[in-house]
C-alpha cells in the first residue's frame, strides 16, 4: 500500500506538482492553491494546533501523530510559509487564559482580566477546560491563535511546565513546587485561618473541614485548618473530610457528617461550589444552617452572594490577582529575558453572611 492509501483523501479534489511544488485542488473547484497546514491536519487526522506544534517541533503531540503529520506534509509537499513565520513571532499582543467552565470563581477571574488587559492595550483570548477537552486542548488552541503569552487558572503541576516551554505563561492559584514559572495566588491558609478564628468567636469547636484533595490551593487550606485549630486548642475536634472543589463532593461529605455519631456544629468547605453542596444536602435533611450547623466557603465568588445562599466566604481578590497576572504576562511577552520567576501572594478577606451563626447549646 501505497503511502497515500495510508490516508483519507476525500476532502481533497487532486493535488499536482507545479515546478516542484504540490499544487492542492479544493473542492469547490477553484484553481490549485499550495497546500496548507489546514491540509496537512486534514490529511493526517488531527488538529491544526497539533499539526502546528508537530511542524515547529514543539513538545506536546504523541509519538503517532507527529509521524501522521510528517507523512501527510511530505505527501503534500508542505512547505511552510517563512514570511508567516516571521509575522507570527511578532508580538500578536494576545493574552491567553485557560480556564475550567465549571468553575465560577474562574469567571470572575476572567472580567478582572479583560478589565486589565484592556486598561493596558492587549486582548484576551479565551480557551475553556470542560470534560470533554483537556487542559492540553485548551492550551493547543491559544498556540493556534498565535497567543504571546498565556495566564493559566488551576492547571497542574505538570502542564505548568509543559507549557511553559511553549509559551510565556502566568499561574494563577496555585504555586508551582516544579516549574519555573511566574505565579500569583492567595494566601490560602492564612483564609482557612480567619475562617476558623470566625467560628471559634461564635462558640464553635467541633469545625470540620472538607478539603479539595490535590487541587490548587487545597494543601494550604488543609495547613490552614489544622494550624488554626492547634492555635485555639481544638485540635482533639479537627477531622479533613476528602473532597474536591465541586458541588457533589459537598454533597458526599454531608451525607458522611450525617451518617457521623455526632453532627459538627461548623463545617469550612474547599471552596464555594463544595460549600453549596453542602448547604443543600443539609437543608434537604432537614438540618438548619446556621442553627445547627454553620457553613463557611471559600473564594467569595458569585454563588456565595446569592440570596438563596448568604454564604459566609473567603474572598480572594480578583482584581489584585489578574492585575498582577496580566502585568506579569506582559513583561514576558516583552522581553526573551524578563528574569527569574516571581511568585506574588495577596491577603484573603472573610465576607460574613448568614450562613455562619452562634454555636449551639452544648448537646
Amino acid at each position: 500500500m501505497s503511502d497515500a492509501e495510508d490516508y483519507p483523501v476525500s476532502h481533497l479534489i487532486g493535488a499536482t506538482t507545479v515546478k516542484g511544488e504540490t499544487m492542492v485542488q479544493s473542492s469547490s473547484g477553484s484553481r490549485s492553491r499550495r497546500p496548507t497546514l489546514i491540509d496537512v491536519a486534514r490529511l493526517a487526522e488531527v488538529s491544526r494546533a497539533t499539526a502546528s506544534l508537530v511542524i515547529r517541533d514543539a513538545p506536546g503531540p504523541s509519538a503517532n501523530s507527529r509521524e501522521r503529520v510528517r507523512r501527510a506534509a511530505e505527501l503534500l509537499g508542505y512547505r511552510p510559509d517563512m514570511a508567516a513565520q516571521l509575522l507570527r513571532r511578532q508580538c500578536s499582543g494576545l493574552i491567553g487564559v485557560v480556564f475550567r467552565a465549571r468553575e465560577p470563581f474562574h469567571a470572575d477571574l476572567i472580567e478582572s482580566i479583560y478589565a486589565s488587559t484592556e486598561l493596558a492595550g492587549y486582548n484576551v483570548v479565551l480557551s475553556a477546560v470542560v470534560p470533554t477537552r483537556d487542559e492540553r486542548q485548551a492550551f493547543d488552541a491559544l498556540v493556534a491563535s498565535r497567543c504571546a503569552a498565556a495566564i493559566l487558572l488551576g492547571v497542574s503541576e505538570a502542564s505548568l511546565g509543559e507549557f511553559s516551554r511553549e509559551l510565556p505563561v502566568v499561574e494563577i492559584g496555585r504555586v508551582p513546587t516544579k516549574a519555573r514559572v511566574d505565579a500569583v495566588h492567595t494566601a490560602d491558609d492564612e483564609g482557612v485561618r480567619l475562617a476558623v478564628s470566625h467560628l471559634v468567636s461564635l462558640g464553635h469547636e467541633e469545625i470540620v473541614h472538607v478539603d479539595g484533595g490535590e487541587l490548587p490551593g487545597a494543601t494550604e487550606r488543609r495547613r490552614g485548618y489544622r494550624e488554626a485549630m492547634a492555635a485555639h486548642g481544638l485540635e482533639e475536634w479537627a477531622r479533613v473530610v476528602p473532597g474536591d472543589y465541586s458541588e457533589s463532593s459537598g454533597s458526599a461529605a454531608a451525607r458522611s457528617l450525617l451518617a457521623s455519631a455526632q453532627l459538627p456544629t461548623a463545617v469550612i468547605a474547599g471552596n464555594d461550589r463544595c460549600a453549596v453542596g453542602l448547604l443543600d444536602e443539609f437543608r434537604r435533611n432537614g438540618v438548619m444552617v446556621p442553627g445547627q450547623v454553620s457553613i463557611v466557603g471559600y473564594d467569595n465568588s458569585r454563588l456565595a452572594s446569592l440570596a438563596h445562599v448568604d454564604l459566609t466566604s473567603v474572598r480572594q481578590n480578583t482584581e489584585e490577582l489578574a492585575r498582577c497576572a496580566v502585568q506579569f504576562a506582559i513583561d514576558r511577552m516583552g522581553s526573551a529575558d524578563a528574569g527569574p520567576p516571581r511568585i506574588v501572594e495577596r491577603d484573603p478577606e472573610l465576607i460574613i453572611r448568614s450562613s455562619t451563626g452562634p454555636a449551639p447549646s452544648k448537646r
